[in-house]
Formats: structure tokens, sequence, C-alpha cells
């Protein structure tokens, strides 16, 4: 113990206050010694009590804590280290509920285990099946500090670790001296290697023994270190924090079956909220509409190009002054936009206009929004408790709501009613939240924010002339938080909020640069120094609770920019800010794995063909293709760049009605995962070692991915190429095109003359597919379309399937279709649950991989028999079935 000290003193004292320490230093901290511990059925408690001379590397050392480690159930153990002392801060209950423990759990039934060592005091989880440890903090001492908290755990080499995002980096994260840092930030062009707008601080490891995850629910400002050991034969992963508490669910995962850890953080953070099916459809949106009029031609233009355009969104430029719940009289009337919404909707097409959180300071100038909320006195306050913070955005001097004042929601909800009013107002079908870091243009100090809006020209004055108000608009004929307990200010001053002693790696340089400042109070006590990486998420609450209380009982589409933890039992995100060029075309893949197969957040997707700069017609056309395999689909760029509708080049709007085609016949395919995803957190987008996790080869893969579990996508990565290696695991594999079958042989297949309006995918073996037979124009058309069934039997002859059908747009829909597909030894099985009233029809059914034609069979349904015609392409091995059969009962196919 005096070595380890001497080692402190000589090491550690000239850093008390830097910005780095060298890791030796850190590791040559006291930690502490358990003491006192106690075993009452499924719980651990423990004190942990200062072991030497304090380190204060960044701060006092704190000398008592309070360890609990509960078995919450067999696969998920929960670690809490505490300050017994004093009440710190805890991301709040109301913001993300706690998942109940299952009841008395035996730590010998468990999946995983905890282990600890009294003095130092360290602790490991293993599983429990292999002994092989997982997570180990031995000879990485704890640090507790007020402003300074660090643990550190020892990994594989060259470890498997996706996660700890919102990043644009690769999926499978560097090893190598990397950072990940959270902080919520406006980050324009989301580049690598940074924070940018969203915070979720969990990691799943894999390897070949099997998959677990590691959840840290700390909402504070935070360094995630992960680097090669000295030696090479290792990794370390290292937390540093800058406020609140040690707070780790540690999830077992599996052996075998990767998903099912992504299934274990469901049950922590929640499942995602169930999505209207129309939201599936493809949207279009641009930064830089000048006017109604524009609006209206982009929807015309989509039509006549037979492009199916299923949403218009329209940004922030319909506002008056860019202020949000305002029109602009002249260039956005309220009529004018109406009679948009009206024939959209008399079309089976749907609207949604953006709202940021920061409303204009405007005091006397009878703006609503603003008098409103200041009457209920709901904006972030001053440190002073009683002005409110002034921030600078798009509409020049801002204020905040503040989401933890419980007069808020009623504001928020209530501002919705009246300006989105479907009798007086614009009625939105879904919602779009931007700037939600919240972002601020304001530079620190900002003890100016109104000398800086002039500055910046801010609200931007228009550059257009008004449309005429009666300017004819072309349209075709063709169909087309509850806030909880309040808690204590934690006791540190604006300065130490302001600066801390441990500098996080924010990109955009102090924790108040252009955001609200981290000594900003809310209502309930609470300042952004904790909370801030909550705000986007609060807002996403707020808004779902608005848009739910508009259209009651009925599913909503709320797309968000900054998220959280659990932010997608809630609301679905975008990518942000990203470039039209192709290293963003090629991170946008990782990016959406990482929100939907790691993060709960599903309905995910970046802006197709770029955000910033100008796209081209190549890039444009493969960003199309590529954009129809996310779960939200949108084209949408800004107003420095060149239009990029997909109209606007031949090639752009031949390969987007391809590939909306495509997209619309699996649509219920897509729809039938997210339903799953609602009920067990299933991803409904796969990296490939989900389901191949002993190939090794698959593990770094992040440019090509499984659309559900079993349509791989491998578009062309490469600017003006039209060659692509795809990577085939050892498997039985089909072409989507031809259908014919082929053998994967874990290696890769090096495909030429790829054009550039098609998209190279593959249907897994095992699968059955419930296709529409043909594409639409709407998602409302779609649902008219007859349904084929796709048998792609594995390797072992057999397939399976399912497909869910509701109403598509009920919360709680009356009747519902939930059916199970299978195919074995020849015989096609149809059967669950019909309870959803419609005239759908199964027109075909394609056997995969059929060796010869088969004798005309009969299919046997609830209600006797139906004939059917049988063709054969020896070419491509294909058995079609063709029949016209109701789908409102079980049936089967026997092929012989």
């Amino acid at each position: 113990m005096r070595a380890r000290a001497a080692l402190w003193l000589a090491l550690c004292t000239a850093f008390a206050a830097a910005e780095y320490v060298d890791p030796q230093v850190l590791d040559a901290c006291p930690g502490y010694t358990a003491e006192n511990v106690a075993i009452n059925g499924s719980t651990l408690t423990a004190d942990l009590v200062l072991a030497g001379t304090p380190s204060n590397v960044f701060g006092n050392d704190i000398e008592k804590l309070a360890l609990e480690v509960v078995y919450e159930t067999e696969t998920r153990i929960h670690v809490k280290i505490t300050d017994p002392s004093t009440a710190r801060y805890e991301v709040p209950e109301t913001v993300l509920p706690r998942p109940p423990a299952s009841g008395t759990v035996s730590p010998d039934s468990a999946a995983i285990r905890f282990n600890y060592t009294s003095s130092p005091f360290s602790f490991s989880i293993y599983r429990t099946s292999t002994s092989e440890v997982l997570f180990s903090t031995a000879s990485h001492p704890i640090i507790f500090e007020p402003q300074y908290l660090r643990v550190k755990t020892d990994l594989p080499a060259n470890a498997n670790i996706y996660g700890l995002g919102e990043h644009t980096d690769s999926f499978r994260l560097p090893t190598h001296n990397h950072t990940r840092t959270f902080w919520s930030r406006d980050a324009y062009g989301v580049p690598n290697g940074t924070n940018l707008y969203g915070n979720h601080p969990i990691y799943f490891e894999h390897r070949k023994t099997g998959t677990h995850g590691v959840f840290f629910l700390n909402s504070n400002g935070m360094d995630i270190k992960i680097n090669d050991t000295e030696t090479g034969d290792g990794t370390t992963l290292e937390y540093n924090t800058i406020g609140g508490i040690l707070d780790f669910y540690f999830l077992a995962g599996s052996e075998t079956d990767p998903t099912e850890v992504a299934r274990q953080y469901a049950q922590v953070v929640g499942t995602p909220a169930e999505v209207p099916y129309w939201s599936f459809g493809f949207h279009n949106c641009r930064f830089g509409y000048t006017d109604f009029v524009q609006v209206a031609e982009a929807i015309t233009n989509y039509s006549d190009a037979g492009i199916p355009l299923e949403t218009m969104w329209t940004d922030i430029d319909y506002m008056y002054k860019r202020r949000i719940f305002t029109t602009d009289p002249d260039y956005f009337p309220i009529p004018r936009m109406r009679e948009i919404v009206d024939y959209l909707h008399s079309h089976d097409q749907h609207y949604i206009l953006m709202t940021d959180p920061a409303v204009a300071y405007a005091p006397g100038e009878g703006y609503g929004a603003f008098d409103r909320g200041t009457e209920l006195d709901i904006w972030l306050k001053a440190p002073n408790g009683t002005s409110p913070h002034l921030g600078l955005v798009w509409p020049g001097v801002t204020v905040y709501p503040d989401w933890f004042n419980p007069d808020t929601q009623a504001y928020w909800t209530n501002e919705f009613a009246l300006f989105y009013s479907p009798e007086t107002g614009i009625d939105i079908d879904g919602a779009w939240i931007d700037m939600n870091e919240p972002s601020s243009f304001c530079v620190y100090p900002c003890t100016d924010p109104f000398a800086q809006a002039i500055e910046q020209n801010l609200p931007p004055n228009r550059t257009t002339l008004p449309p005429a108000p009666d300017a004819p608009i072309s349209h075709d004929n063709s169909t087309a938080n509850s806030t909880g307990t309040v808690l204590k200010r934690q006791a540190l001053t604006d300065d130490e909020m302001l600066n801390p002693p441990y500098a996080i790696d924010n990109a955009a340089g102090g924790l108040s640069n252009k955001t609200a400042h981290s000594d900003t109070l809310h209502a309930n006590g609470l300042v952004e120094y904790n909370t801030h990486n909550l705000y986007g998420t609060m807002m996403s609450v707020a808004t779902r609770e608005a848009m739910l209380a508009r259209r009651p009982g009925l599913r909503t589409l709320i797309i968000t920019r900054s998220t959280f933890a659990g932010a997608g039992a809630h609301v679905g995100k975008w990518l942000g800010d990203n470039f039209a060029d192709w290293d963003h075309y090629r991170n946008s893949i990782s990016g959406v794995l990482g929100f939907a197969s790691v993060y709960q957040v599903p309905m995910v997707g970046a802006d197709i063909c770029g955000f910033a700069q100008n796209t081209t017609e190549t890039l444009c056309a493969r960003w199309a293709m590529l954009g129809a395999f996310y779960p939200f689909m949108r084209d949408h760029n800004d107003d420095t760049s060149i239009p990029q509708e997909f109209y606007r080049w031949p090639t752009v709007a031949e390969a987007a009605r391809n590939v909306i085609d495509i997209r619309y016949r699996l649509l219920d395919y897509i729809y039938t995962a997210m339903h799953k995803a609602s009920l067990d957190g299933t991803p409904i987008v796969n990296p490939l070692w989900y389901k191949y996790p002993r190939d090794e080869n698959t593990y770094g893969i992040d440019l090509q991915f499984l659309y559900g579990d079993s349509i791989l996508v491998a578009p062309v990565t490469e600017e003006n190429s039209t060659t692509v290696d795809v990577y085939l695991p050892k498997d039985t594999f089909y072409d989507w095109y031809t259908l014919a079958p082929m053998h994967g042989e874990g290696s890769n297949v090096t495909l030429t003359n790829v054009n550039f309006t098609s998209i190279p995918l593959y249907i897994r073996g095992g699968a059955i597919l419930p296709l529409r037979v043909s594409g639409a124009m709407t998602t409302t058309a779609l649902r008219q379309t007859p349904f084929e069934l796709v048998i792609a039997p594995g390797i072992d002859g057999c397939a399976s399937g399912s497909l869910y059908l509701d109403d598509g747009v009920s919360i709680t829909p009356a009747t519902y279709t939930s059916i199970d597909i299978s195919y074995k030894k020849g015989q096609l099985t149809v059967g669950g649950h019909f309870g959803y009233l419609s005239d759908l029809r199964l027109a075909r059914v394609r056997l995969l991989g059929a060796p010869h034609a088969f004798s005309v069979p009969q299919v046997q349904w609830s209600n006797g028999t139906s004939a059917v015609n049988v063709t054969y392409d020896s070419d491509n091995k294909v058995l079609d079935l063709t029949m016209d059969l109701p789908l409102s009962g079980n049936f089967s196919v026997q092929l012989s």
C-alpha cells in the first residue's frame, strides 16, 4: 500500500488539474476496500472505504461509498456504486424508468455471475457456464470524486466492440487509442471520431464464445477510452465521467445468438414504439423550398415522374422569422398550405413539418408561443433561478422549454393543438424535431446574444420575392414528462459546472459552447451539467404526447435529432447533417446499424444523397438505392446545395422507381419485423455477424448488412464504380433478381457490371418472404395488392417466415392477423390467427432452388381445396404456383 501511495505521489501531484493524466497515474490511485459485505438472496451490499492516501486527481476522493449488486433476472446484473453521504445526481426514473427485477434470482441459476476481491476492491462479471470473464476491474482502481468517476476493464486483444454512440466511426469500434465522447452537440458534417447529437452508453462485445452487453446508465459528460494494452495482448475500456454515479447493467446475452443481447437491452431501456404502416413509405424534404408553390411543384413532379411519394416534409422555410408555430403569411400562407395538405390527404399521402425547441425571445411582440410560455414560466432558467436562459438559434435570441417543468407538457400539447389544428391550422401526420441537443449558435460566454444575433444575421432575411397569394399550384389527378420528485441541486459552483477539472473531449470546446450553458437551472433544481444529454429525448417524449393528444389512439411518426438511451420507445431518428460524398454514404450504414441493431432506435435513416454540398447523379442514384433499405427513407438536403429530388436526373429517377418498387414489395416483411421489435426488441436491421456469429470474417463488415434477417444488401460503395465485392458466408443464398441459388463459401464474390439503377440483393436460405406481387404509388394502394410467398430453402431444405397485418395506424388495433409460415419435406404450411378483416389474397407461391418441376398440387385450406397452375424455370430452378386464395385461414401445399 505504501509503495502504491509513493508511486502516486511521484507521478500524480503535477497532474492534479491537467486535462490528461497518464493511465499509470490513475492505476496507482488507492482504490477502495470492501467492508461489511452482506448477501441477502439476490442482493449483495457492501461499504467501500478508501484504501489509502487519497489521489485527489480531479478533486477530493470520496472516502466511503455504497455498493449494491442485484441479480435482477437470470441474464441481468445491476451494479450500483453511490456516495451515501450526499445526494448525487442520477438519471431520473421519469426520463428512463428502471426495469423491474423478476423476483428473487439465485446467483446459482444466473447466466452471468458477479465476483469481487475485497482489498483492494475490484469486481468482475463472468459467464457461469464457461467461467469466461466478460468484465474485470482488476488492477484498475475505481476513482470516485465529486466531478470525476473512473472505471476501467480489461478485455481480449482486438476486442469486437460495438455501440457507444452516436458516432460515425466504423461499426466495430477501433481498439487503438480511441475515445468516444458523450456530450450532445450540433455536429454539422457528422465528423468521424467526435461526439455528435446523441448518447447511448451501451456496448455489445462479441466473441466466438458468445455476445454480452454493458450499459452504463449515466447522462453526464464522459469520455470512454478504448486502447490496446502496452503488451499488446489485450484491450482496455475506460469510463471517465464528470458526474453522477456508477450505475451498470450487465447483460449475459447468449453463447449462440447475438440478437439475444439486443432483446435483453430492450428490457432495460424499452422496446421500440410501433410506427404507422405509411411511415415506411418514401419521404421527401428540402431546406430551401422558398414558398408554398415550390412545395406543391415537388409533389406534382414526383407524381409525373412515376416515383411514389408517400410523405412531403417542409423544413424551417415555412416559418415567419424562423419562429416555431408560425407561418410566413406571404410565402407560406395557411390557406394555401391547407390546400396542399388537403390535396395530399385526398390522395392518400402525408405531410410533416419541422418543429424546433427554441422559442424566439419576443416580449411585447404578440408572439403567442413565447407569451403563453412566459405566462406559465416554463423556460430554462439562468443560474439566478428567475430570469430565462437566453440562447441564439434560427429566430435570433431564444428561450428554451424546460421539460422538467410540470407545466411544460401542457404548454407543448396546447401549441401543437393550436398550430397543427385540423380545422384551422396545418394538419400534420407526424412531427420532425431538430436542434434539440439543445443547439445554440451563440459563442461562449455569450454575454450579449443580441449582438451576436446581429453579427450572424439571425433571423436571416428572405432572398426571393413572395409568390402571388393566388398563385396556381399544379396538381395531377393520379393517386399518388412527467417530472417526478424534485431533486436537490448538486453542491457545485457555477465555475465548477462550466469548467470541470476533467475536460471531456467535446469537439465544440467547453461544455457550454454552442448549447444551453451547463449551469442553466431546471424547475426541479437539476442543472444542465447533469441533464444536458437528456434534453433531446425529453423533447421527444413531450412531442409524442402532444401528437397522441391530437389524434388519440393513433400511432405517429416522430423523427428527432438528439437521443439518449431509451429514445426509441418514443421516436425515430435521422443521422443529422451529413455531406453529399461517398464517405458519408458509406458510414451511413454503420450509423443505421448502431441505432437499429444496438441502441433500440430502429426507425432510423440518413439524409439520402447527402444534406450539405452538391450531390452528383451517380452518387444520388446509388444512395437512393441504399436508402431504400434504411428503415426510415427520406431524401433531404440544404438550401446552399443544388436541389436533389429523385426526379431531377434520369438515372436517379429510374433507380428510385426500381428500388422503391422492391422496398414496397418488402414492406409487410419489414412491418412484421418492426412489430416483433416492438414486442421484444429483436433487431429489424442486422450486421452479418448477428446471423453468422462464428465467422470471424463478418465481425468487421459494415458495408453490407441484412435488411430484416433475410435480405442481404450489398451496395456498390466506390465512386463511379460498377464493381463490388460481396462477402457470402458459408450458406445458401438466392439472387434477388433471378432467384437463382448461390452457395456461399465464406469468401468474397466480385460482381461486375452493376449498373447505376440496381443494387445487389440476396435472400438468405431458410427464409420465407411474404411479398406484395408489385409495388404501388402509395402505401394505401399497396395494401390492396395481393401477396406472394417466396420460399428460399436453407442448406437443410427447410424454411420459415411470418406475417403480421393490422390496420396500420392504431396503437391498439381492434383486430390483427399473425401467421407463421413453414416449409419442410416438400410441404408448405401456413397457420395462425386471422383476425384482421381484409380482402387480401395470395396470388403466387415461389419455391426457389427447386431441382425439377413438380406435379400439379392442390392447396388444402380451411374451406376446402383450391387449384393452382404450375410453371418451372429450369435455368434458375424456380417453381411458380399461381393461385387466387384469400388470406383468411390456415392452408397447406404438398409438393410431390
